[in-house]
C-alpha cells in the first residue's frame, strides 16, 4: 500500500491569520488549536489537512513546495477575483509572461498557483483522455 498525504504543514508568524485565509480559500474550518498550531481541514474530516505552525521568522525565499488550486463551480477569473478579495496577491517567482497559471501569495507571502482549467474542465479532459 502506498503512502498517503495526511497533512500539509505551513510555517507562519501569525498562524491564526494564515489558517483563516486558507479556511476562506478552501471552504474549510478549524479542526483543532494547540499552543502554537492551528489545524484546518474539510468539514467531512477527510484528508489532507493543513497544520499552520508558529515560527519566529517571516518567509524569506521562494517556497520549494506549493499548492496548485483549480476553480470549482465557477470560472477561473471569478475565483481569481475572490482570492484577491480574500487577501491573496499576485507575485512573480520567475514564471514567464505566457504562463497559463497565476502565481499568488497568501497573507504571509507563501506562494500558490491558480491553474487555468476549472475542476470541471480538468475532470472532463481526464474522462476523454
Amino acid at each position: 500500500m502506498p503512502s498517503r498525504i495526511a497533512t500539509i504543514a505551513i510555517d507562519a508568524v501569525d498562524p491564526e491569520a494564515v489558517a483563516a485565509f486558507w479556511c476562506d480559500v478552501l471552504g474549510w474550518r478549524v479542526l483543532q488549536r494547540e499552543d502554537d498550531l492551528v489545524s484546518i481541514g474539510p468539514g467531512d474530516a477527510s484528508w489532507p489537512t493543513i497544520d499552520v505552525a508558529a515560527v519566529p521568522e517571516g518567509k524569506v525565499v521562494k517556497n520549494r513546495l506549493h499548492l496548485d488550486l483549480r476553480a470549482d463551480g465557477t470560472t477561473t477569473q471569478a475565483e481569481l477575483d475572490r482570492l484577491l478579495a480574500l487577501g491573496a496577491r499576485r507575485v512573480d517567482v520567475g514564471q514567464g509572461p505566457d504562463a497559463p497559471w497565476v502565481v499568488l501569495a497568501d497573507v504571509e507571502g507563501n506562494e500558490f498557483c491558480l491553474l487555468p482549467r476549472t475542476v470541471q474542465e480538468a475532470r472532463s479532459a481526464d474522462a476523454q483522455g
